[in-house]
C-alpha cells in the first residue's frame, strides 16, 4: 500500500518524498505535518545490517563454491554492495514513517501526573 508506493501515511494520495529521501514540510492534499516524523538513522541501520548480511553470505558462497580471483570479487560485490542499500533505503524509510504514523509514535514526554506521584514518596 503506502509503504511500497511511498505515499503520504495519512491520506495515501501524494508522494511521500520530495527528493531521494527528503520529506516535504506537509502533505499538499491532506496537510499532514511531516515535521513530527523523525526516523533518524533507523532506516540506514536496518538497511546496512540486512544488505551487509546478504552481500557477505553471497560473497562467501561464491568464494567457497568457485574460488574466483579477487578482481572478480571486486567486480561483482562492490557494485552490488553499493546498489543494494540504495535500493532498500527508500522503502525502509517509508516503512518507518508509516509505522510511526500508524502507532502514533512521538518523542518521550513526562506527564505532570507522573512527576507528582514520584514526589509523593519523598
Amino acid at each position: 500500500m503506502g509503504i511500497f508506493s511511498s505515499r503520504c501515511p495519512a491520506c495515501g494520495q501524494t508522494p511521500l518524498f520530495e527528493g531521494f529521501l527528503s520529506l516535504p514540510k506537509s502533505c499538499s492534499e491532506c496537510h499532514f505535518n511531516y515535521s513530527q516524523i523523525d526516523t533518524g538513522d533507523g532506516p540506514a541501520v536496518f538497511v546496512i545490517m540486512l544488505a551487509g548480511l546478504l552481500v557477505t553470505v553471497a560473497a562467501l558462497y561464491v568464494e567457497l563454491r568457485w574460488q574466483p580471483a579477487y578482481i572478480i570479487h571486486f567486480a561483482i560485490w562492490l557494485p552490488i554492495g553499493f546498489a543494494l542499500p540504495m535500493l532498500m533505503l527508500r522503502p525502509a524509510k517509508a516503512w518507518l514513517i508509516h509505522s510511526q504514523y500508524r502507532h502514533n509514535a512521538h518523542e518521550g514526554r513526562l506527564h505532570k501526573g507522573n512527576v507528582d506521584k514520584q514526589n509523593e514518596g519523598k
